[in-house]
């Protein structure tokens, strides 16, 4: 009965959306919004958004500036000066909405407010106030897919199978042995399916319990859902990162997933114990480019602002990711490309084939390239436990020296490590007490900040307890110390930074592969519309590697080369016929 249903109101749901966007203030500007419309473009001319770097920062994580253990709005703002001289052009801040924190503010329960663990909606103005002054964009995390089960709306679709916001969410009837409708799984364990008693139908949630889906098939959500981006954008923010956005719709038809069999022909099992499933169901329906163009629509509204989308877009081809940008860029500005920097070993021919599709197959859009984030295990997952400190080099250098806009997680720029719990005890994280031990969730990347070897590393006042334990590696690895270190990683990471800003063919060249059969070293050229070129060689082994270079075949006629960067003790060479690279040595060279 609820499927029929559900197929009959998607052949309606074009022309009630269009009276909806119409009804809308589609282009309304606040005056806050016109006051910041010349902030849109760079010197150069390009969108603000194209070859810069963005800075994840975790809120409970970052800064605490009054003493409870949590990080806040404040203690971003009191930051902003160091992410200013790390060279940061804007951040992008994990939901800071009030929520009950099930999936630590994943699970949001009022879109258009702050929850009162980070601060205020004054805190929010200032932060924003602050980040202009340090010419510092902010980026919110936009929760499309789900809402926490404490938001009103779902409150409301709860109480009854007639209230008129039942068909907000996704319900329906069990399955004909009375369980759920089918097999789908969430993404954090088990049936996907939850039972609500009082009204006798399952409600279906891709994450936890506590995140029922929104049903995107309703005009009513989609209107909802955008005027909560026009509410944050007329607050003058100049983005959004959609989370989980490709699995904003289902097959209607409720098609059971295909079970994944493994080597010895039987199904596989998950880290929860589950039967793992293919979510060609659940993942990547072709209806989410409509609602991307939707959405596209109302960012361009605002004239001048340059409101960036970036895709929170775990795909499995490049063929996948080229459709994000949309047939006519008119969907995502920027869908992270997760197919480089999630390779997760040190394989140079696989490196060298991705990074090449990046920049040879999405139709001459920008990828953005992303290596960690708050929900993966940090860089250190390359590491081999003797050479780490130059491997977290080399990722630097493939990050912010190709033609991409670079996304970073807070800590990266000191190599801050995962640091897993030891026991079940300390977890925090749902995934990892769900999984655990196989999975163990995801606090390891999520502790503090490492600012300084003293009290809780400087993230939060002297005595307190912080809401993650501080990793015992903060006294050595922390911005203090690192910034008294001329060989850091802090260092290194400035230093990328500033060439990827200041040399024109780092910022805007573009990148071809080089020596495309060499199984050592990754190397590629930087070539900018006036001729300047740049060569970038990263050695993926334990041992020194040698390598020479011939440009003439892509109309490079210099021999000579003009050291820009190099891994400390590498050696500066005399030409491009011969450059000696020490183990996951880096070197990044002015041809002339």
């Amino acid at each position: 009965m609820r499927q029929q249903g559900w197929r009959s109101k998607r052949t309606l749901a074009t022309v009630a959306l269009s009276a909806l966007l119409a009804i809308s203030a589609f282009a309304q500007v606040s005056a806050f919004a016109q006051q910041t419309s010349t902030a849109g473009q760079n010197t150069g001319g390009h969108p603000w958004w194209k070859g810069a770097v963005l800075y994840e920062v975790y809120p409970r994580s970052f800064q605490d500036s009054n003493g409870d253990g949590i990080g806040d709005l404040n203690g971003i703002a009191s930051r902003l000066g160091y992410l200013q001289s790390l060279g940061v052009d804007a951040i992008w801040l994990s939901p800071i909405y009030p929520s009950p924190q099930v999936d630590f503010g994943y699970d949001i329960s009022n879109y258009e407010a702050i929850d009162p663990q980070y601060g205020t909606m004054a805190d929010f103005d200032h932060l924003m106030a602050e980040a202009k002054k340090h010419n510092i964009r902010v980026i919110m995390d936009m929760v499309l897919n789900h809402t926490s089960d404490k938001h009103p709306w779902f409150i409301e679709s709860r109480s009854s199978k007639e209230n008129p916001k039942r068909d907000w969410y996704m319900w329906h009837d069990p399955g004909p042995n009375g369980g759920p409708p089918n097999n789908w799984q969430s993404d954090f364990g088990h049936s996907a399916w939850e039972l609500d008693r009082k009204t006798g139908q399952y409600y279906y949630h891709k994450f936890y319990i506590q995140q029922p889906d929104l049903n995107w098939n309703n005009p009513e959500v989609r209107k909802a859902m955008y005027d909560v981006v026009r509410f944050w954008v007329d607050r003058g923010v100049a983005g959004f990162r959609l989370d989980a956005i490709t699995t904003l719709f289902e097959d209607p038809k409720l098609t059971n997933e295909k079970e994944i069999p493994g080597k010895d022909g039987k199904p596989m099992i998950n880290a929860y114990g589950d039967v793992t499933l293919a979510e060609t169901e659940t993942n990547n329906l072709p209806e989410v480019h409509d609602v991307l163009r939707e959405l596209r629509k109302v960012t361009d509204s605002y004239q001048g602002r340059q409101v960036v989308l970036i895709g929170e877009t775990y795909l499995s081809s490049i063929a996948d990711l080229r459709k994000m940008y949309g047939l006519h860029n008119d969907e995502l500005q920027l869908p992270m490309d997760m197919q480089v920097g999630f390779i997760n070993r040190l394989d140079v021919s696989l490196f060298r084939r991705r990074i090449n599709e990046a920049e040879t197959e999405l139709n001459g859009n920008e990828p953005l390239f992303v290596f960690d984030n708050h929900d993966n295990a940090r860089w250190d997952r390359y590491g081999d436990g003797v050479h780490n400190k130059d491997i977290g080099r080399m990722l630097a250098a493939i990050l912010f020296a190709s033609r991409d806009t670079a996304l970073m997680y807070y800590g990266d720029e000191i190599g801050m490590v995962t640091t897993p719990p030891k026991t079940k005890a300390e977890v925090r994280d749902p995934v990892g007490i769900t999984g655990w031990p196989k999975n163990k969730g995801r606090d390891g990347e999520r502790t503090p900040m490492q600012w300084t070897a003293g009290p809780n590393a400087g993230f939060s006042g002297a005595g307190g307890k912080t809401w993650l334990p501080i990793p015992p590696s903060y006294r050595t690895i922390n911005v203090a110390a690192e910034s008294d270190e001329s060989d850091s990683i802090l260092h290194w990471y400035e230093e990328l930074i500033a060439l990827k800003k200041s040399n024109t063919a780092l910022r805007e060249g573009d990148e071809t592969m080089l020596n495309t059969t060499d199984a050592h070293v990754l190397s590629w050229l930087r070539r900018a519309p006036g001729g300047e070129a740049v060569v970038v060689a990263c050695n993926f082994t334990a041992q020194p590697q040698t390598i020479g270079f011939d440009l003439k075949a892509h109309g490079v006629a210099g021999e000579g080369v003009k050291t820009l960067l190099k891994t400390p003790g590498g050696a500066d060479p005399v030409s491009l016929n011969s450059v000696t690279l020490p183990p996951f040595g880096v070197y990044i060279g002015q041809v002339e």
